[in-house]
C-alpha cells in the first residue's frame, strides 16, 4: 500500500491545468476558502468542511475561487475490506462531495494533522500504521459526513447541543436556528441522530461525565456542574440511572481496571 499526504495552499488564481487523473483514491478536505470542482462533465462549488472523494482514474480538476487551503490523502493498493469503506462513501464509482459540520471538520483536521506527523516519522511497521490510519479516517468520514443541506443543518444543531450541554434543550429555539417548524425539526433530528434532541443531549452529557471521571481528579460537584447539574444528588441519581452505578463507583472501577 502506498500513501501520499499533504496540506496545500494556493491563492485565488490557482487552478489545475486541465483535467487530471491518477491511480490512487483521493480524499481532499477543504480547510479554508472556496473552490470549483469539476468531474463527470459537471461543476460544483466546494467550501470549508466539504470533503471530495475521487475514485481512481477519474478525470477531475480544482479551480480556486479564493485563497484556499486543503488536506489531501492519496492511497493506492489498500485491502478490499478497507476499500469497501471508501466505496460505501461514494456512489457508482463516481466522485462525491460530502460535508462535515464545524466541530467534525475541526476533529477531522486534527486527525489528519496527526496522520501527517505519523506519516513523516520513522516507523517500525509503516504499512500497518498506514492501513490503520487510512481506515480510521475513512471510518470517521463514514460516521460524520452529510450529503444534503438539510442533514448538514441538523448536524450544526447537534454541534450546538454538544457545545452547550449545560443548558436546557429548547426545541423551539433549536427549530428556529434550523429554519424549521418544531415538528419538522423533531422529525429531521430523529432521522439524522435516531433520537430526540433531549436524548442526544443526555448522551453527550454522559459521554462528557465519563470522560471527566476517568481522565481527571475533579471533585464530583465540580464535575456535575460542568455537565449541567447544580446539585450533586441530582447528578448522582441521573448517572446511576444512565450507567447502572453511582459516579464515584464508576470512577473507582475505571481506576481498578487500569491499575
Amino acid at each position: 500500500m502506498e500513501c501520499k499526504s499533504f496540506i496545500g495552499a494556493h491563492d485565488e488564481h490557482w487552478e489545475d491545468d486541465g483535467l487530471r487523473s491518477h491511480q490512487e483514491l483521493e480524499i481532499t478536505l477543504i480547510m479554508e476558502g472556496s473552490d470549483r470542482f469539476c468531474a463527470h462533465g459537471r461543476e460544483a462549488r466546494v467550501e470549508p468542511g466539504n470533503v471530495v472523494l475521487i475514485p481512481s482514474e477519474v478525470p477531475h480538476s480544482f479551480h480556486a475561487l479564493s485563497p484556499i487551503r486543503f488536506g489531501v490523502l492519496l492511497v493506492d493498493g489498500i485491502p478490499p475490506e478497507v476499500k469497501e469503506l471508501f466505496n460505501r462513501l461514494i456512489q457508482d464509482d463516481r466522485t462525491r462531495i460530502i460535508a462535515l459540520s464545524h466541530l467534525d471538520r475541526e476533529r477531522y483536521e486534527r486527525l489528519f494533522r496527526e496522520w501527517l506527523r505519523i506519516h513523516s516519522s520513522p516507523l517500525k511497521d509503516p504499512l500497518r500504521n498506514y492501513l490503520v490510519w487510512v481506515e480510521l479516517l475513512l471510518l470517521f468520514l463514514s460516521e460524520h459526513s452529510h450529503s444534503d443541506h438539510q442533514a448538514l443543518s441538523i448536524s450544526f444543531i447537534g454541534d450546538y447541543i454538544r457545545q452547550h450541554i449545560r443548558d436546557p434543550v429548547q426545541v423551539s429555539t433549536l427549530a428556529e436556528m434550523a429554519g424549521l417548524s418544531d415538528d419538522g425539526f423533531r422529525k429531521q433530528f430523529a432521522k439524522i441522530y435516531g433520537m430526540t434532541p433531549k436524548q442526544y443531549q443526555q448522551q453527550c452529557r454522559l459521554a462528557e461525565a465519563k470522560w471527566l471521571l476517568s481522565s481527571s481528579d475533579k471533585d464530583l460537584l465540580t464535575l456535575a456542574e460542568s455537565v449541567g447539574f447544580s446539585q450533586l444528588h441530582s447528578f448522582s441519581l441521573w448517572f446511576k440511572k444512565m450507567e447502572g452505578c453511582p459516579p464515584s463507583e464508576w470512577r473507582n472501577r475505571q481506576r481498578l481496571y487500569h491499575h
